[in-house]
């Protein structure tokens, strides 16, 4: 495979490069602990995977993180799964998270939008006092170590609160947005068996008001372990019968007390998107997550404190754990609660203007939407501020490079950033100091040894394969909940190279270093051994503007055949007649090959997709396979089910 794009869309200018913190990470690292002093990031990056205890060694003291107990050595057992980081330390997340108001005490730490699109700060102080009088109210509710509190929360301060009180104490904290359905909630809740619930009475989004207390009932009943219900009354109803009262837990005026757990301690559970089966719980660490976070947010984001952070996300998502980590940079974090295209399509761009973001991340979707609804963000918003635009959620296509080149500014740094759930970090993206190629992700992370293998577990430069990370990473899970002898863990990751971390994406990683992602490979099109990412079909296809969205599967037939249908849900006032046929086919065949273009183009009413937004090809698959609609896939984790009846209908009149 030839490199397509020789010439970089964006390059940093010498000043940029040395004012970046990676840069004098680089400097202090190689005067002190023998990292190389020349050779930038790629240098830099191979010493972070040939020294792996070096190098976190080095990230802990140059962020100055603050270990009660000192650990005994870096890593003690090597071996993934079950790899033992800084054993013996202690710390709190949440005491690194609070570092800031210490020098900063009248600035803001949180600034909370909603629909009007006006920011309201909360500052340093202010957070600060509020998670000392949540914690030691959690405490006197008897809160341990290790018991779990949820959150069925939107987007808002109080959810920020209520996770760092809970870290505080040496709680396990877990959250889903209020736009899941109760038994959503109740798949993923269950599993950890909550002893505390904060919850809202509703929220607004689109303009309109939901009211969730029916679904809070739900909740309360299906969840028996609860000792207590608080209620943030953000439509402003009273409290139900026997729930505590958000303003009286929080108006208390104690200094936090941070209990200091071993570094290894449970942090916080997240999902899987649970498309067949229960979600899995994955548990993450305080210590792994805060080495990890302020490696990736201090380093690769370039986050400090004069910057202000902004993702478009959802307490659901992974990427609202990630946006919060922006405390331990001592960053401003944006929280936004709301539609992202309300009232108009350029929402985000309006938010980032008032916020004065300097790093705004939102989903490639989001990009390739503005792009079609014709936003110029340069010429109705001050972007000014703005340095980085980052997006994740899908790889962003060559056109998404451009436009936002083009239509934000030239000289911006563009991070197409690809990570999981299951690490809540990247594996590949942001690199403040490097070039931006189109549709390419700029570098592996630092002490992230990622490569791209072929089937035999050969490492492969310039080609497709399976995306491994050949060393352990400090946020990799501790373990799954509920998955007492780790089989769970290790069927997800490590059944198909033993002692390798292997993610389910085709990558390319490229002879300049930069990282092409292709799409999931467990729903990969495989034409004649010749493998190919759906992303690329979705690519070429959306660009045409009678298509709103497209499916692509590909599926192994009986007889040895394989049937590759492509699935096109149309804009308004388009007709898939035989001139739009011949167009789809013929800008697949042009901008990738003849091998990409479907057997099959029809028409369906709509894509289905996660709760978190990425369409589902694997539960698709299962159904045009013959599979039953309720093996193939998890009902509560689908946006809209009466989607799936189309594809099951269909396998039906295939049968």
């Amino acid at each position: 495979m030839s490199i397509a794009n020789p010439q970089p869309l964006w390059q940093p200018d010498p000043q940029r490069i040395a004012r970046a913190q990676v840069t004098k990470f680089q400097a202090w690292a190689a005067e002190n602990h023998g990292a190389p002093a020349d050779g930038g990031y790629p240098a830099l990056h191979r010493w972070s995977v040939d020294e792996l205890d070096t190098f976190w060694k080095a990230l802990t003291e140059w962020f100055d993180v603050r270990f009660t107990t000192p650990y005994a050595r870096v890593l003690g057992d090597r071996a993934m799964p079950g790899a033992q980081w800084f054993p013996g330390a202690t710390l709190n997340y949440a005491e690194h998270a609070l570092r800031a108001a210490a020098t900063r005490a009248d600035e803001p730490a949180l600034l909370h939008v909603d629909e009007s699109h006006e920011p309201r700060p909360v500052t340093w102080a202010e957070l600060r006092r509020q998670v000392g009088s949540l914690a030691a109210e959690l405490r006197a509710l008897g809160v341990r170590p290790g018991d779990r509190v949820s959150g069925y929360l939107p987007n808002i301060p109080q959810a920020v609160v209520a996770l760092l009180a809970t870290a505080a104490v040496g709680g396990v904290w877990t959250s889903c947005a209020p736009d899941f359905g109760a038994r959503s909630v109740l798949d993923r809740f269950q599993q950890v068996e909550p002893v505390v619930l904060f919850t809202v009475d509703g929220y607004r989004y689109g303009g309109k008001q939901h009211d969730r207390r029916d679904v809070v009932a739900e909740l309360r009943r299906e969840l028996p372990t609860l000792r207590a219900v608080v209620h943030i009354p953000v439509l402003g109803t009273e409290a139900p019968e026997g729930a505590l009262e958000w303003s009286a837990l929080t108006a208390g005026d104690e200094e936090p007390v941070f209990e200091q757990v071993p570094f290894d301690h449970p942090l916080w559970v997240l999902y899987s998107s649970g498309t067949t089966g229960l979600p899995k719980a994955i548990v993450q660490s305080q210590g792994g997550i805060l080495v990890e976070h302020l490696k990736q947010l201090g380093l690769h984001c370039d986050l400090g404190p004069e910057d202000r952070f902004f993702w478009y996300t959802s307490t659901g998502w992974m990427m609202w754990n990630f946006l919060v980590s922006g405390l331990l940079t001592g960053t401003t974090i944006v929280l936004y609660d709301g539609s992202p295209g309300y009232p108009d399509t350029g929402a985000q761009w309006r938010v980032a203007e008032r916020t004065e973001a300097t790093l705004y991340g939102t989903s490639a979707a989001y990009v390739m939407a503005c792009r079609k609804a014709d936003v110029h963000p340069a010429r109705d918003y001050d972007l000014t501020k703005v340095r980085c635009v980052a997006t994740t959620g899908s790889p962003l296509p060559p056109d998404g490079f451009r436009w936002l080149h083009d239509e934000v500014r030239d000289d911006l740094w563009i991070a197409s950033v690809s990570g999981g759930t299951d690490v809540c970090s990247c594996f590949a993206g942001a690199v403040p100091t490097l070039p931006v190629h189109i549709g390419e992700l700029q570098a592996p992370g630092l002490g992230t040894d990622l490569q791209s293998w072929d089937p035999s577990g050969k490492p492969v430069i310039d080609e497709v394969g399976e995306l491994v990370v050949t060393n352990p990473m400090p946020s990799m899970p501790i373990y799954f909940w509920n998955d007492p002898d780790g089989s769970r863990y290790h069927d997800s990751y490590f059944d198909t190279y033993p002692g390798v971390w292997r993610h389910g994406d085709w990558i390319t990683v490229t002879s300049r270093g930069s990282v092409i992602i292709h799409g999931r490979s467990d729903s990969t099109l495989n034409r004649q051994g010749v493998r190919m990412g759906s992303a690329d079909i979705y690519e070429a296809v959306e660009r045409l503007p009678e298509i709103k969205e497209s499916l692509v599967i590909g599926i192994e037939l009986p007889d040895g055949g394989y049937w590759m249908p492509l699935f096109v849900h149309l804009a308004p006032g388009a007709t898939l007649d035989e001139a739009l046929l011949s167009r789809i086919k013929a800008t697949i065949r042009e901008q990738l090959s003849p091998r990409h273009v479907p057997d099959e183009i029809i028409e369906v009413p709509g894509v289905p997709h996660t709760l978190t937004g990425k369409r589902i090809e694997v539960p698709v698959k299962r159904l045009l396979q013959g599979t039953p609609l309720e093996k193939a896939v998890n009902p509560g984790s689908i946006d809209n089910l009466d989607l799936l009846h189309f594809y099951e209908e269909l396998a039906r009149k295939r049968a």
